[in-house]
């Protein structure tokens, strides 16, 4: 699903990922940070795909929502396990979002 965004400025988060041989836990600990997220404040949605390269983008209203997500004690732990366990590599970008635009068959 396409995560449905209001109208542009707002930021968004893309993180980069290739995993590593030990993914035990991570399957649970993704669908507990998907939860958490969902309640942060300034939280807007995100996308998510994975093959030889993962890559998830999540949309903010602000820089201070992302900062505020980064601190948040559970994802400082999911972060700690990704960096000990289960990532070979990742990078984090976060971009300001200045114009968007949409097409979508259904409304055709």
């Amino acid at each position: 699903m396409i995560a449905s965004t209001p109208k542009p400025p707002y930021y968004a988060v893309i993180f980069s990922s290739i995993i590593s041989n030990d993914i035990d836990g991570y399957g649970l600990m993704a669908d507990q940070m998907e939860t958490l997220v969902r309640i942060q404040p300034g939280y807007l949605g995100h996308e998510s795909a994975r093959n030889a390269i993962g890559i998830t983008v999540s949309y903010w209203e602000s820089l201070e929502a992302i900062k505020n997500w980064k601190a948040v004690s559970e994802h400082l732990v999911a972060q700690q396990l990704g960096r000990d366990k289960w990532y070979a590599s990742y990078k984090t970008r976060i971009c300001l979002v200045e114009r968007d635009y949409s097409f979508d068959s259904s409304l055709y």
